[in-house]
């Protein structure tokens, strides 16, 4: 894959499914002057795409926002990209954050991703290793400032509760308290007397990974395009063997809709 060249508010689209990786013609960059009526979360995965479909058959113009954080799997913003240029959504945003200095997770390379799927959500007692510290708090934090500088209030996530790999971040109560901090916390939240600005929007919050991908089918998202592994190639190809590679797997089997995912291992 090539470096980009660009400013860090720049993405160069590729395509990944062209086996020489040959670059889309087009560069999207990033035009503060670009018309969208909410933030939407993006990593480049099956669930926060899957939001972005959702949130335009709303009738939204969601800005898709996206981090380099450190990641091992920093191809994920590329995807971005090419995810928001195939949705005809405005290029994304894309921050620099120094979590990789802070370390305490799988993701920032503190300790190897695990190999094998781990137990469900239902049945872990640990947070897994995967976990990266406060990472939703920090996005959604810079979502609500992004989103507040021009004055749109609603914020798009993906985080789902039912089918996901324990993180503390993904869960209702942490949502419902994130909002209260940012209506107390922010001058257009606590402008607002006779009705709350905010409105972050989770549409996926109580669906199985099966319904994800039935929805995102429905509304006609190429999921060949999503990436969930934790621990992809250089070319894109998904490990199939991390957490999210097993509940992306077991979500297109019980869904009953064939998984277009590239892998690495199979089995």
């Amino acid at each position: 894959m090539h470096p980009c060249p660009c400013p860090q508010t720049c993405l160069r689209i590729y395509d990944l499914d062209d086996p020489d990786h040959e670059e889309v013609p087009e560069v999207a960059d990033f035009d503060p002057d670009d018309s969208f009526d909410s933030i939407a979360l993006a990593s480049g995965g099956l669930d926060s795409t899957t939001v972005l479909a959702i949130a335009i058959s709303q009738g939204f113009r969601p800005l898709p926002l996206t981090f380099r954080y450190g990641q091992n799997h920093s191809i994920e913003t590329q995807q971005v990209g090419l995810i928001a240029h195939s949705l005809d959504l405005p290029p994304p945003l894309i921050l620099d954050l120094p979590f990789d200095h802070i370390g305490g997770s799988a993701l920032l390379g503190s300790s190897p991703i695990p190999d094998e799927p781990q137990q469900g959500a239902s049945q872990r007692e640990e947070i897994p290793t995967t976990y990266v510290p406060a990472r939703n708090l920090v996005f959604l934090s810079l979502a609500v400032a992004a989103a507040e500088a021009r004055s749109v209030r609603d914020i798009w996530i993906g985080v789902n509760a039912l089918d996901y790999s324990g993180y503390p971040d993904c869960r209702p109560e942490f949502l419902e308290a994130f909002l209260l901090a940012a209506h107390r916390g922010t001058r257009e939240g606590s402008n607002q007397s006779d009705q709350p600005w905010w409105r972050l929007q989770s549409p996926l919050v109580e669906m199985s990974k099966a319904q994800i991908i039935r929805t995102a089918t429905e509304l006609g998202v190429d999921l060949s395009l999503t990436l969930s592994c934790y621990a992809p190639d250089s070319e894109g190809q998904a490990c199939g063997r991390c957490d999210s590679c097993g509940l992306r797997r077991r979500g297109f089997e019980e869904a009953a809709i064939p998984d277009p995912t590239r892998y690495q291992n199979h089995g």
